[in-house]
């Protein structure tokens, strides 16, 4: 039986550490692709020389182009440029679209069955852009924000609590954004709501920290945005996939008329298997969830429609 084949183009921070992640896990083989020369080469090279230590039987192979990457069975694009300090996501949208539109180009020509994972800011529209550009099924194009908007919810959430992120059930719904929807109503300790232990307050600090997350980091790194978080968001819904797990996880999907949507990619629970999103989850939302939720897509809707692809 063949091994699965995982394509991670970007071998910068995201991507090689997404590379290292998936490799580690072992259950496919690894392309990491740059146009840097000698970036991704270099960078799987070093990564192929820990499988004396670790264990890892998937190959790990780096390229400047798409030719090693035929017949991936996902391919997740960080390509892009990154946040520096006082940019906003929305920021990045022209640049990055031209970087989606033309890695996108080269995974349709070489793996034209893959489930494609987007990565690369503004998030919900550069899903529009790789999922316009391919013209996969909808449910094969998906993107990562509500895994690692959901894990930054669930750690604040134990550190204020004082117990293991393990105990923590959290959801966050909406665009990967300031507008994004952390649901506090459905925010557990162990099964207890969140509301029954901490004051309204302190949980509005803690969404508020929430929807900044990243421009937190962004904020004390000075030259670059996060990375070990969102690679490890990357690798938990590939291996939903690769394994056909069926995880529940929030993550950019598309969505045909639940959530009172259609036809855009936004954050929402979903069950990942081996066809990609198998099941969009629908979750009852309050009257306040439902504005909330409403602003969210809408601020999507608006970035979308500036995208000419």
């Amino acid at each position: 039986m063949a091994r699965k084949k995982i394509t991670v183009v970007g071998a910068g921070n995201v991507g090689a550490t997404t590379a290292h992640l998936l490799a580690m896990k072992g259950f496919a083989d690894v392309v990491l692709v740059d146009i840097i020369k000698g970036v991704p080469q270099g960078k799987s090279l070093d990564l192929s020389q820990c499988r004396g230590i670790y264990h890892f039987d998937g190959k790990t192979v780096g390229s400047n182009n798409y030719a090693p990457t035929r017949n991936s069975d996902v391919v997740v694009i960080t390509a892009g440029l990154p946040r520096k300090p006082g940019m906003s996501r929305d920021d990045l949208v022209k640049i990055n679209t031209g970087i989606v539109r033309d890695v996108t180009q080269e995974v349709k020509k070489y793996s034209p069955r893959a489930i494609i994972i987007v990565v690369s800011n503004p998030l919900d529209a550069m899903v529009y852009v790789a999922a316009k550009v391919s013209k996969f099924p909808p449910r094969r194009v998906l993107g990562m924000a509500g895994v690692l908007d959901t894990s930054r919810f669930r750690t604040f959430l134990a550190d204020e609590l004082g117990c293991s992120a393990q105990d923590i059930t959290a959801m966050v719904l909406g665009g990967h954004g300031d507008t994004m929807v952390p649901l506090v109503r459905y925010s557990t300790m162990a099964g207890i709501p969140i509301t029954d232990l901490i004051p309204k307050q302190r949980i509005a600090e803690l969404v508020a920290r929430t929807q900044n997350g990243g421009g937190e980091i962004v904020a004390l790194l000075k030259t670059g945005s996060a990375f070990f978080a969102p690679a490890s968001s990357v690798a938990e819904m590939a291996e939903s996939i690769i394994l056909d797990r069926k995880r529940v996880l929030p993550c950019a999907a598309y969505l045909d008329g639940e959530y009172g949507v259609k036809g855009l990619w936004v954050g929402v629970p979903c069950i990942l298997g081996e066809k990609g999103v198998e099941k969009v989850v629908q979750v009852k939302l309050d009257r306040s969830e439902s504005a909330a939720f409403k602003q969210s897509v809408d601020h999507v809707r608006k970035l979308v429609k500036t995208i000419k692809v």
